[in-house]
């Protein structure tokens, strides 16, 4: 059975999906892009749905810096290792798509690396919005990048708007 249950957060809703034991999905409803999925609709409640908004509300209040849910993302071997990855980036901290592809084992990778994050159906626990441009641009996220800039901001990667960023 399949769990999908929408959640208001301060930079749009979220669409959290859940079989009995696992998240599968957190997309963002108004996304301009967003990874397809098959799903009938169902609005039960699930126990996984349920700690996963407990962990978003924590999370958007500055409490919580790891999300601890038992994932299912589906996707290839190589998507499932860079959403793997993905886990490995600090709170408060950012990589470039070339670092990450390097860490990873192959620096060629770096397009596949981007498409992967673009894949990403775990949106914020799988923080692919910590990746960013070698020149520290804000690039590649489906989530649309004001919500990207949001989310560093939030995480403390970037300045709060209205602060001078010390070089």
């Amino acid at each position: 059975m399949q769990y999908i249950k929408h959640y208001s957060s301060p930079i749009g809703v979220l669409e959290l999906v859940a079989s009995d034991l696992h998240l599968t999905h957190v997309l963002f409803r108004e996304a301009q892009k967003k990874p397809s999925r098959q799903l009938d609709e169902t609005t039960e409640n699930s126990l996984i749905v349920e700690e996963c908004i407990k962990q978003f509300d924590a999370y958007f209040a500055g409490k919580l810096k790891d999300f601890d849910l038992p994932l299912l993302p589906q996707g290839t071997d190589f998507q499932r290792n860079v959403w793997e990855y993905l886990k490995t980036i600090p709170y408060g901290k950012t990589i470039s798509y070339l670092e990450f592809s390097r860490r990873i084992g192959n620096e060629k990778a770096i397009r596949a690396v981007g498409t992967a994050n673009g894949r990403n159906p775990l949106t914020i626990i799988l923080p692919c919005h910590r990746v960013i441009g070698s020149d520290g641009s804000l690039v590649g996220y489906g989530g649309d990048l004001w919500r990207k800039e949001w989310l560093l901001r939030h995480e403390g990667s970037l300045p709060r708007q209205g602060q001078l960023g010390l070089f």
